[in-house]
């Protein structure tokens, strides 16, 4: 598994080997952290090899499974790290298909709902292919995803690989990071240190949000599955910023005050997965409310702040 020491990935770690599997996870830890899978330190059924996967992996023995999620995922990082994101997603996609192939292993491609770039069609089932700035500053993620589902796709058609690409709308839960830019961090962090929250724009902007939990159920029912094309995994719970602001706070028992700031370029405004193939190919949807989620999420930044 790569980005196997992330946020979302290391929590898929812990799942597949709650379910008997062995895990080998690969990450170069420019934005993972080992404190993410320091509780695995002793697992005899997990090793974790620190390597760029943008050059040849190289793994002994048999493999079942690659599951591909390197790569940069918030825009502060992205944006920090413009290259090695569109590299992670074109050569490291690459050198892991090279691996499911020899290996004859499924392969799941950590794609994103920034697939859909600002979208004209709302919610955004599968069919909809998009509307992407390729030269703005969020298309180095949105281009380099687009890419790693293209070449998924090709191998499958090409070399007979069997695939599987989950497109990930936003989650969240215990272990991301702080100041890594994405909206719930920097709530949670400016709700318990008392500042102001920031919204860019007038806060009208949605998005869904996935508890970790949920999130990571909806990935292994896909790769347990047939299912070989594009598939939403996500929470259809659309909310503002400006309410989930409220929401944060409310939560945290803040009295922040909200202050706004311009909206950064190509930032979508809408923000909602159709989940009606995930329900009904897989059975799956999401069970964790966004407040039960917030509550659970809650004690990993209180001590962290």
């Amino acid at each position: 598994m790569t980005g196997a020491a992330g946020f979302l990935g290391s929590h898929l770690v812990d799942r597949l080997l709650g379910d008997g599997h062995s895990v080998l996870g690969i990450d170069n830890l420019i934005t993972g952290s080992t404190e993410n899978v320091a509780h695995l330190e002793d697992e005899p059924r997990f090793d974790l090899l620190e390597h760029d996967v943008t050059r040849y992996i190289d793994v002994p023995g048999d493999v079942g499974a690659v599951l591909h999620f390197a790569s940069p995922a918030s825009p502060i990082d992205y944006q920090k790290l413009p290259i090695q994101t569109l590299k992670v997603g074109s050569l490291g996609t690459h050198n892991a298909l090279g691996l499911a192939k020899a290996k004859r292993a499924t392969f799941l491609l950590a794609s994103t709902s920034e697939v859909y770039g600002d979208p004209q069609e709302h919610p955004q089932p599968e069919t909809y292919w998009g509307h992407v700035n390729p030269v703005g500053p969020r298309g180095v993620y949105d281009e380099a995803k687009r890419f790693g589902e293209a070449m998924t796709m090709a191998y499958h058609r090409v070399h007979g690989v069997d695939t599987r690409i989950a497109r990930i709308f936003n989650t969240y839960g215990p272990r991301m990071r702080l100041g890594d830019g994405r909206v719930l961090p920097a709530f949670f962090e400016q709700a318990l240190r008392g500042e102001p929250l920031t919204i860019f724009g007038d806060g009208s902007q949605t998005r869904s949000f996935c508890y970790v939990e949920d999130e990571v159920d909806g990935l292994v029912k896909l790769l347990a599955s047939d299912y070989g094309a594009p598939m939403n995994i996500g929470n259809p719970d659309e909310v503002t910023i400006r309410d989930f602001a409220g929401e944060v706070l409310r939560v945290t028992g803040s009295k922040s005050e909200l202050t706004f700031r311009p909206l950064p370029k190509d930032d979508p405004h809408v923000r909602r997965p159709d989940i009606s193939l995930a329900r009904s190919i897989l059975g799956w949807e999401p069970r964790i409310s966004r407040l039960e989620g917030l509550k659970r999420t809650l004690p990993h930044f209180e001590e962290r702040v």
